[in-house]
């Protein structure tokens, strides 16, 4: 191993790998190899400048039995940057330490230069370099496992396990999966997997393993803390931090599928004012375009864009309209976008990526020319008519079949790239709004991943079922997306797919999710309610007869029951509008989520790194959800300290689990005093 200071940064080659660590942040490193004679540059993630620091390095030398049972001394170099150093042998094999104390170590089972003293038989290397004839290579990077390790964050999965020690996840973008590829650990650090492959990850028992299906570079950043939130404050100041949310989207958003015309979108505003109901957003879904990729108001159901964003203004309304990746080969814009290569394309078979309701190529954003192009039609088509925001719906993008083998962007091939899609999406619009003169843009999104925090993107959790089975797995998805770094998230309320608003079961489960929603960082109606009774407009309709449209659902169309319900929480909401707003400032300053895992809060109870059925919005507010059909009392853990019961005053000492009611009309909140 040949061991270099190149500035401050340690380098090692060896065998043709050329290995490199250099400091990046607060108590953090970053570690990239490559196989290749020089690294691509890509920062990934690792966009936001840093605090320029130069590593300590010491070379040294460790005393190695060989084969033959002699000791031998071997080359050693350590590089450190302030509480982190990471140690690597004469076989290239990592060990990390946090203050001076081993917590993390490569995983190698390979003649000479074996760290355990696990067989050497194995063959197995920490960094496995598996060529692609002509170009990339699959990696494999090990880790050893450490017992009793507990690890969170991941993004976003469809599943109700918070703690991911066990879990295998694919790396990729899909409607309701979110990959944002940081983790954090509760031996006090945070991992990044700073690579935008198509890949998985295996947090075994018995090993680590990180898999990228193509690739150049192995890149990784890793950062050490006493706490989550202090891990966070690391990650976020190297990837980025939020922008502060406009206190004017912090209340009630209206969305379903889908208001049809601009009448219907009045109408709901117009209602909402007569009752009295503070509305801050309401949102126009898709197919209110001509065609996909057209990127325009259908003129028949909507002659007058401008009209309607003035009189929705006039009430106080934020305007959000729906925009697709998706472009129809009939779209007046295909040919144009497929000969200036503005389209992403095939491996093989037919030019085709999505089939909804059309034969669709989706964008490539990948490519700088497509950013601006999309941007110029939306610009003429949407943003100056006084649509305020975007829903950058199919963000992942949806694929007919996710063969990412099969499709290739201007940066590259998808199975190397394509994570980092919904974030080049998002950029579309967060880059030409801000040189419009938009100090805040906010849009919404299906998919994220490391980073895309910074670019004013409202995550939502996909097209989920309505069940409470499902409810348990968006409050994980939720505090899991939080620890990775994204702060501002939501869901459907009630779930998107399914939801018969006839249905006990359905009302039941979003009064449930509603009251779960306020406690959130947006507060969102949405979703495709059965029965499908209401009548088509056109022959452009389509659903057996019907319009796909879902019935009604704003909080006024589900009887008066629970009306009154929603109308209540929605005051308590309001209410909480400054406290809302500190979480905001907050997410914005060290990049704390504003929902949060109890043991962000209280790092030091053991008991916290277990609870997955409650969590603190903010520091103040305990919020114990009601996940389960016909639950109407729960047991809710308070840590130490006092706490009161928001609904009736009563004090609690903490340190203890207490058992109190939840009524339909209520759902525990506990404000530590």
């Amino acid at each position: 191993m040949e061991f270099t200071n190149d500035h401050g940064a340690l380098v090692c080659r060896r065998q043709g790998e050329t290995l490199r660590i250099e400091p990046w942040g607060q108590d953090a490193l970053r570690i990239r190899a490559t196989e290749y004679p020089e690294f691509t540059g890509n920062l990934w993630a690792l966009s936001e400048k840093v605090p320029e620091r130069t590593g300590e390095i010491v070379f040294s030398k460790e005393s190695h039995r060989g084969g033959d049972g002699e000791y031998y001394d071997t080359d050693l170099a350590t590089i450190t940057n302030g509480r982190i150093s990471a140690v690597v042998n004469f076989a290239g094999v990592i060990t990390f330490r946090r203050d001076g104390k081993d917590f993390l170590r490569e995983y190698y089972r390979n003649y000479g230069g074996s760290i355990t003293r696990e067989s050497h038989c194995l063959k197995l290397v920490s960094r496995d370099w598996i060529p692609y004839t002509g170009g990339d290579y699959k990696l494999h990077v090990r880790f050893e496992s450490n017992d009793g390790e507990k690890i969170f964050g991941m993004g976003q999965y469809q599943q109700p396990y918070m703690d991911m020690k066990g879990c295998v996840l694919e790396l990729a973008q899909k409607n309701s999966q979110t990959t944002v590829p940081f983790a954090v650990s509760n031996l006090g650090y945070g991992f990044l997997w700073n690579n935008p492959a198509v890949g998985k990850v295996s947090f075994g028992k018995n090993l680590t393993e990180w898999t990228a299906e193509a690739t150049k570079e192995m890149d990784y950043w890793i950062t050490v803390a006493d706490t989550p939130k202090e891990i966070l404050a690391n990650y976020t100041d190297a990837t980025g931090h939020a922008p502060m949310m406009p206190e004017d989207r912090m209340g009630l958003w209206q969305c379903k599928l889908r208001y049809r015309t601009q009448d219907e979108v009045l109408s709901v505003a117009r209602e909402y004012k007569r009752r009295g109901i503070p509305l801050d957003v309401i949102v126009i879904d898709f197919f209110h375009w001509t065609l996909q990729g057209d990127w325009t108001f259908d003129k028949k159901y909507w002659p007058d864009p401008k009209a309607m964003c003035d009189e929705l203004h006039s009430m106080g309304i934020k305007v959000v309209v729906s925009v697709w990746p998706s472009v129809d080969r009939k779209s007046v814009h295909f040919g144009e976008m497929v000969e200036k290569g503005l389209l992403m394309r095939t491996e093989r078979g037919a030019m085709q990526t999505y089939d909804y309701q059309g034969d669709c190529v989706e964008i490539d954003p990948f490519n700088p020319a497509t950013r601006q192009y999309v941007w110029d039609i939306c610009k003429k088509n949407y943003y100056d008519y006084g649509i305020d925001m975007f829903w950058l719906d199919n963000s992942e993008p949806d694929l007919t079949k996710y063969d990412f083998d099969n499709f290739r962007y201007y940066a590259g091939p998808a199975m190397e790239v394509s994570n980092l899609y919904p974030q080049l999406y998002s950029r579309i619009f967060y880059d030409n709004e801000i040189r419009e003169g938009n100090e805040n843009p906010v849009n919404l999104l299906r998919s994220g991943w490391a980073g895309s925090q910074k670019y004013g993107n409202v995550l939502w959790s996909g097209d989920v079922p309505a069940t409470f089975e499902s409810f348990r797995d968006q409050l994980a998805a939720g505090l899991s997306i939080g620890l990775a770094g994204i702060p501002w998230w939501t869901t459907d309320i009630g779930g998107f797919m399914e939801g018969n608003v006839n249905d006990p079961y359905f009302h039941q489960l979003l009064i449930r999710w509603y009251e779960f929603a306020v406690f959130s960082a947006v507060l969102r109606m949405h979703g495709d309610r059965e029965p499908f009774t209401i009548p088509a407009l056109d022959e452009r309709d389509w659903g057996g007869g019907y319009l796909h449209t879902g019935q009604p659902t704003e909080i006024y169309a589900y009887g008066e029951d629970n009306y009154k319900i929603m109308r209540h929480y929605l005051d308590i909401r309001l209410e909480m509008k400054p406290y809302i707003r500190r979480l905001y400032e907050e997410a914005h300053e060290n990049g704390s989520p504003l929902i949060r895992t109890m043991f962000y809060e209280f790092p030091e109870d053991a008991a916290c790194w277990d609870l997955t059925d409650q969590y603190m919005f903010g520091s103040d507010y305990l919020v114990a959800p009601i996940l389960y059909e016909d639950m109407f009392e729960r047991d809710v853990y308070l840590p130490a300290g006092k706490w009161q019961d928001t609904r009736d005053g009563k004090e609690y000492e903490g340190g203890t689990t207490v058992h109190v009611a939840a009524p339909l009309e209520s759902i525990p909140v506990f404000w530590k005093l």
